[in-house]
């Protein structure tokens, strides 16, 4: 089977937005962290030290975040679907993810699921 990570692209606040999701969810881990090299300085802007990017884990999906400048902005043309044991815990999870940012799908019921958001 091909195993493989799903990146998620930041400016810069990558380590920050992974110590949140762990924090949240209740099976993710942290794992290793690399950072920018001295190198790496001219070719992206970022400096020498500077987290680069953090692997981690949710639910046993493999993803990556990449502090990888403002190239790239957000958007809502990617969804990721956790599965949760109640509605509270998906309005528990809902709450602490939308908690100071902009949801891009409001949570309700769709064609393809009962709670989604």
């Amino acid at each position: 089977m091909l195993d493989f990570s799903t990146c998620l692209w930041f400016d810069s606040n990558g380590e920050e937005a992974v110590d949140f999701y762990v924090s949240i969810f209740k099976n993710a881990k942290k794992h290793n962290i690399s950072h920018y090299t001295k190198t790496q300085e001219s070719q992206t802007g970022k400096k020498a030290g500077d987290v680069m990017v953090v692997e981690f884990e949710i639910g046993g999906r493999k993803f990556l975040a990449l502090n990888g400048g403002p190239i790239f902005k957000v958007s809502p043309a990617i969804s990721f679907s956790y599965p949760c044991e109640s509605e509270e815990e998906i309005n528990l999870l809902w709450s602490k993810l939308s908690e100071g940012g902009k949801e891009m799908m409001p949570l309700g019921a769709y064609p393809f699921s009962k709670r989604y958001g």
